[in-house]
Formats: structure tokens, C-alpha cells, sequence
């Protein structure tokens, strides 16, 4: 843009610029997701199969330490996945604790976060994964097996989130990750009781965001659609395939896509976010 007075600029432009201008110029400092990593301890339940070992891998390749809680389940053979999953961590240079846990029972899921915390000194990340699921027409659906679900996939969160509380709010700092799902929002048929602890799994979300923010707690959940776990054999190819195609990117999610996202909220980067729930479906909730 030209000037008057033979190019140069106006007295008080030149003024006014001369004094808006900082003393100094400094390059901005690089950020990294790995920026401090070291120092933070990750806690993820439900980290032997599945999702659950894939974001406990995760956390680990971003140099968090892991621990991870595990509990046997008929037909998993959860207590040898738990074992590789751990030593996988270990052969990655991570420092692990895994133990056997079920968050069902509040007097063990305390015993389990005061053994990190005695290990580790701390504990920054919270992810509560840990879920199953009984599906069937809910005329069919039993009380046992309605309870089994809200105790472990809403109740167990609960459990995991107040024993975590205190040590957050003490430190002043923490981040929560809850598992939910796309069926809260959108549930197929025979799935009542999963898509009600998951829709409940939110409302806990949004209330923690509420009660720990002043203790600057950030508290989001992830919505995944279908993954590509062990979970994803025990469903009628058909009904796979029908997903695969209503999906809008054409495809079912990678554990890793899943796992980014938390690893993600659980950083710095996202300081900022509280109280959401960020669906990861692959446009499946568009159709």
C-alpha cells in the first residue's frame, strides 16, 4: 500500500507501530504429544484385550507410564493377554504395573489405584474402557444380566473416577477418557442394556466435567462405532458388512483410531476440551 510524503509512513502510524511492537522477537517454542509424557502415568482399565491393550500400547509409544487392570471373563483367556500386553510394554521400554481388578467392587479398584500411586507417585490419565455387553431382545434380558452390565460399564467408571478424584484434585491436574458408544445415540435392536449404560456412561461424563473443573479435571468420552477387535467375531458377518457400507468413510475403525483420539484428549493439546463426547465412527452416525 503506498504512502503520502514520498513513500514513508504517517508520524503517528509509525509511532503507534514502534510502540505496539514487542521489545524482543522469540521464535515459538515446538510442541510435541510426547512433550512431558515421560513424567505422566496412564491408568487404563479393561488393558489386556482388545481396545483396552490397544491403548495401553498407545500410552506407551507417546512414553506415558501404564498400568492397566484386568479381570478374567469365561472363553478370553484374559490373564495370558494381560501378560503379553505387559510384556509388550515392557520390551517398548515402558515401565508397566498390571494387576487383576474388578471394578465392580469398589474396595479393589481402590486397593488397585493406591498400588499405582504407591508405584508410580502419581496418576495423570484416567481411561475408563473396561465393558461387556449381554445381547438379546429385552423381553429375554435377565436381571442378572442387566445388572452385570450397568455394575461393570457405568458403575465400575464410577467406581474408577472417585477413587481418582482425590488424588486429581491434589495435584490440581488430571484427565479422564470414559468408553462409550455409538449405540448410545443410535442403538440397533437387542442391545438395551448396553446402549442404556452407555447413554448413562455420558451423563457420568458431563457431571464429573461439572464437579472436577475447578480441580482442572478435564472429563470427555469417546463414541466408537464398530472396531476391529476379538468382540467383532461374535457378530453376524452380514450385519458387519451392512455397517462397513452405511459407514460414510467406507470402513470400520482400526483399535489405533480409537486410541489416538484418547491419547489425544489425555494431552495437553487438549486442555481446553471438557465434558464432550467425541464420536469416532467413521461418518456412521451421517447415515
Amino acid at each position: 500500500m503506498p504512502f503520502a510524503h514520498g513513500g514513508r509512513p504517517e508520524p503517528w502510524l509509525a509511532e503507534s507501530a514502534a510502540s505496539a511492537a514487542p521489545a524482543t522477537l522469540t521464535e515459538p517454542k515446538p510442541t510435541s504429544h510426547k512433550e512431558g509424557s515421560e513424567r505422566r502415568v496412564a491408568l487404563v482399565t479393561g488393558g489386556a484385550t482388545g481396545l483396552g491393550r490397544t491403548i495401553a500400547l498407545e500410552f506407551g509409544r507417546t512414553a506415558c507410564k501404564v498400568a492397566f487392570c484386568w479381570y478374567e471373563m469365561d472363553g478370553r483367556e484374559v490373564e495370558a493377554n494381560a501378560l503379553l500386553t505387559e510384556t509388550t510394554l515392557s520390551a517398548m521400554g515402558v515401565d508397566v504395573y498390571a494387576s487383576r481388578c474388578d471394578v465392580r467392587d469398589r474396595n479393589q479398584v481402590d486397593r488397585f489405584v493406591a498400588d499405582v500411586h504407591d508405584r508410580f507417585g502419581a496418576v495423570h490419565n484416567l481411561v475408563n474402557n473396561a465393558g461387556i455387553s449381554h445381547d438379546g431382545a429385552l423381553w429375554r434380558l435377565t436381571p442378572a444380566a442387566w445388572n452385570s452390565v450397568m455394575d461393570t460399564n457405568v458403575t465400575g467408571a464410577f467406581h474408577c473416577i472417585a477413587a481418582c478424584a482425590p488424588i486429581f484434585r491434589q495435584q490440581h491436574t488430571g484427565k479422564i477418557v470414559n468408553v462409550s458408544a455409538h449405540q448410545a445415540m443410535r442403538p440397533g435392536f437387542g442391545v438395551a442394556s448396553y446402549a442404556a449404560s452407555k447413554a448413562a456412561l455420558e451423563g457420568l461424563t458431563r457431571a464429573a466435567a461439572v464437579e472436577l473443573g475447578p480441580s482442572n479435571v478435564n472429563v470427555n468420552a469417546v463414541a466408537p462405532g464398530f472396531i476391529h477387535t476379538e468382540r467383532l467375531d461374535q457378530l453376524p458377518r452380514d450385519l458387519i458388512e451392512r455397517t462397513r457400507k452405511r459407514a460414510v468413510l467406507g470402513r470400520l475403525a482400526e483399535p489405533e483410531d480409537i486410541a489416538r483420539v484418547i491419547t489425544f484428549l489425555c494431552s495437553d493439546a487438549a486442555q481446553h476440551i471438557t465434558g464432550q463426547t467425541i464420536v469416532v465412527d467413521g461418518g456412521l452416525s451421517l447415515e
